[in-house]
């Protein structure tokens, strides 16, 4: 289980125009990506044949800040060489470009690779490192927490999908070590996120026991029915017929950070989770743009995620304490329910997991990392109905009076997930600021090498792209180590 949430120090790490921070350890200097590495390069060192097999990796292959992916689905080079994918190769790092999977986590370095080389989504910019920095040591710098929150104020496009530019990824400075110490920190790194990720895999396992145990909560309060009985003074229906109407919001341009107390903001794709809503997660709405009081959120109105990642399109919310001036966007949608229909009980019949696989069943989008529902979809999804508003009340209280036994096992498990989450941001601040391992005097300073991969570059070194290299048809290298992410067929799978 990942959590991306919980403080910690902040190190390193800047972006063009921030401030930069002194006091480097002897032997590192900083520079910037765009110095370190080749950012979207052309292609391939060595491209392939038509009948070479290489491999294909969209989005979901790759998994949210953990720095690994899925490697193992193969395609036919000239099957898919004249699509509009992303090329790279084996060692490049893959940063997800596109919200919410940048600021997910969508992060890794390519490795197992099938014949050395892929076709992946083109929300990826690629990094091709000159020698200077390891893929590693790069892809757990771009990991930090802080790192991606920066990113994130300079992406730039319409709410739902915005992007970071190509520049503000090429020009952000990052300190660096001697390559011998990048070894040592990467090894030492990795050591010690391997006893974290083991302790995030059994939180993640009690949490989804936990789920389990909420839905058959659920079941037993929303679900009292089959196809051929339903109790007395119930009936079959479908989700419109407890609804007045849906409402939702506009696409905005907006400031690339969170709405000021006194300022409209238009709530994010991510403020919105199964059952809780941030109202933190906004944009700011820029002064010239005329808000609209229609599309104000308010304290008690129930929201569906209408365009959201697979985990989350169509998650519902009631909303509770929230700030004044605050919008649905176009990827939100407002539920309006009939005079006399319970919200708590609402909540619970969308929450639970019949509905939920409606909604994931009639989702449209190629893509994991945004699918959609329709208004159409919402409205159909089939539920058992209660008349009474009283006996809909009924059994929202019985499921809550459940859940409130259960709840001090959840707010365990969220404390131990942030922690987790303190001791990785600790261990990361120690990697990059040269407290993780000793220093040795011995070893070649970074400026040195950096150097004379610039001479190199400047007297034209660099070697000639091949025009295509030795036919692979072997198996698939095997995945990553660590916990492995679903594997692919043989098909090729959505981008």
């Amino acid at each position: 289980m990942t959590t991306d949430s919980g403080a910690g120090p902040e190190p390193g790490g800047s972006g063009p125009g921030e401030d930069v921070t002194e006091g480097l350890p002897a032997g590192w200097v900083r520079a910037t990506i765009g110095e370190l590495c080749d950012v979207n390069p052309r292609g391939f060192d060595e491209e392939p044949g038509d009948d070479d097999l290489i491999s294909q990796v969209p989005m979901a292959a790759v998994e949210a800040a953990t720095g690994r992916m899925d490697a193992s689905t193969q395609v036919r080079y000239g099957d898919v060489k004249n699509k509009s994918l992303t090329r790279f190769q084996e060692n490049d790092v893959l940063f997800a470009k596109i919200t919410p999977c940048m600021e997910n986590g969508k992060i890794a370095k390519a490795q197992g690779l099938v014949g050395g080389r892929a076709l992946g989504s083109t929300e990826f910019h690629v990094l091709r490192s000159r020698g200077a920095v390891l893929p590693e040591y790069l892809m757990h710098f771009l990991l930090q927490r802080h790192v991606r929150r920066a990113a994130e104020r300079h992406m730039t496009g319409a709410v739902g999908q915005r992007r970071v530019p190509r520049p503000y990824l090429a020009e952000l400075e990052i300190p660096v070590p001697p390559l011998a110490e990048q070894h040592r920190i990467v090894a030492k790194l990795e050591d010690q996120l391997a006893h974290i990720e083991a302790g995030e895999a059994a939180l993640g396992l009690a949490a989804k026991k936990f789920e389990d145990l909420i839905q058959a909560v659920r079941s037993r309060g929303v679900w009292q029915a089959d196809e051929d009985s339903l109790p007395d003074g119930w009936r079959w229906g479908v989700v419109g017929d407890v609804l007045e109407g849906i409402e939702t919001g506009k696409s905005f341009t907006c400031l690339p950070r969170p709405a000021r107390d006194d300022e409209w903001g238009v709530i994010k794709v991510s403020a919105m989770t199964w059952g809780e809503f941030r109202a933190d997660e906004n944009k700011a709405l820029p002064l010239e743009r005329e808000p609209n009081p229609d599309y104000e959120i308010h304290s008690g109105d129930i929201l569906v995620s209408r365009a959201n990642t697979v985990d989350y399109v169509g998650a519902p919310v009631l909303v509770g304490a929230t700030r004044a001036k605050l919008m649905l966007s176009d990827k939100s949608l407002r539920l309006v329910p009939k005079v006399g229909v319970d919200r708590n009980w609402l909540i619970e019949v969308l929450s639970s997991r019949p509905v939920r696989s409606q909604y994931s069943a009639a989702a449209t989008g190629t893509s994991d990392s945004m699918r959609n529902i329709s208004q159409a979809t919402v409205r159909s999804a089939r539920i058992p109905i209660p008349l009474e508003g009283a006996e809909q009340k009924a059994v929202a209280t019985a499921i809550a009076d459940t859940m409130s036994l259960v709840s001090p096992l959840k707010g365990q498990l969220d404390e131990q997930a942030r922690e987790a989450v303190r001791l990785r941001n600790a261990l990361l601040y120690s990697a990059f600021t040269g407290t993780l391992v000793l220093q040795d005097p011995d070893d070649e300073p970074a400026s040195v090498l950096l150097d004379r991969i610039r001479a190199q570059r400047a007297g034209g070194a660099k070697p000639a792209r091949r025009k295509r290299a030795p036919s692979t048809t072997a198996p698939a290298a095997p995945p990553t180590s660590g916990r492995p992410v679903p594997s692919g067929t043989q098909e090729a799978l959505p981008l």
